[in-house]
């Protein structure tokens, strides 16, 4: 099964369809059809680790200030108890909660409306642990590969650059910021060249990291999509362009 990235953007676009839903339906029509999801969402990031055990995980509406229309969707997929402890196998000695109070956050369900719009693929969500490092983050990822031979697709959901504090909030199209460009294309040519560990050590080793990832939550889940990577697995590269100048729609599909 291969591992992807979306870029999920403003939760408005689990309503649109625009540029970037359309990539995602077609990205979801080339994938083998899993059993079962593994989501890692940027919107999911708390001090210590987790993973959703309950059987029917709920739609969390975890925003404010959208259309009444956004707060009455509900992705109804089912939860999966057996990949939550899989995935806690895994990761042991980590330590893991089982968490049955969560669910399923807009990093997740506004676009699992787009690739599975039926929502009848389970779907688990592995909390970030904001105690750890990128470099911690993209080890539990590594560990996570053997799921990949069990049909479970391991989706990384957040954004490669994302600053709110420069995002056009007044909707109108703008050119992206040359930091923006210059941050995203970096990553870019590292991840195609196979040299990941200045894409992990982003913070220090990458110009403009400060701007382009202020807060580690919606870069976070692109390692731990990066660490599915094997020796003989290809790369692509899917949807892209900037939202508001400032938030990269980078997709990537790893095998």
């Amino acid at each position: 099964m291969p591992a992807v990235f979306l870029g999920h953007g403003n939760p408005m676009n689990a309503l649109d369809h625009n540029q970037y839903t359309e990539a995602w339906q077609n990205l979801a029509a080339e994938l083998p059809r899993p059993r079962a999801i593994l989501a890692v969402s940027a919107h999911w990031y708390v001090p210590g680790g987790r993973v959703t055990a309950n059987e029917q995980p709920r739609t969390i509406h975890d925003f404010g200030g959208f259309p009444q229309e956004l707060f009455e969707v509900q992705y109804p997929a089912p939860g999966s108890p057996e990949l939550a402890a899989r995935t806690r196998e895994l990761l042991d000695p980590v330590d893991i909660a089982m968490d049955d109070g969560w669910g399923l956050d807009h990093g997740t369900w506004s676009i699992l409306v787009h690739l599975y719009p039926g929502a009848d693929v389970p779907v688990v969500q592995l909390g970030i642990d904001e105690t750890l490092t990128a470099e911690q983050h993209y080890e539990l990822g590594a560990r996570l590969q053997p799921l990949r031979d069990e049909g479970v697709l391991i989706l990384g959901s957040g954004n490669i650059v994302h600053n709110l504090h420069t995002y056009s909030w007044a909707r109108h199209p703008i050119e992206p910021y040359d930091w923006a460009v210059r941050f995203e294309s970096s990553v870019r040519e590292l991840v195609d060249a196979n040299d990941p560990g200045p894409v992990v050590r982003y913070e220090t080793d990458l110009p403009d990291g400060e701007l382009s990832a202020p807060t580690p939550d919606h870069f976070l889940p692109f390692l731990y999509t990066l660490a599915q990577r094997r020796e003989d697995d290809a790369v692509a590269w899917k949807a892209g362009g900037f939202d508001g100048g400032s938030v990269s729609m980078l997709a990537l599909r790893v095998g």
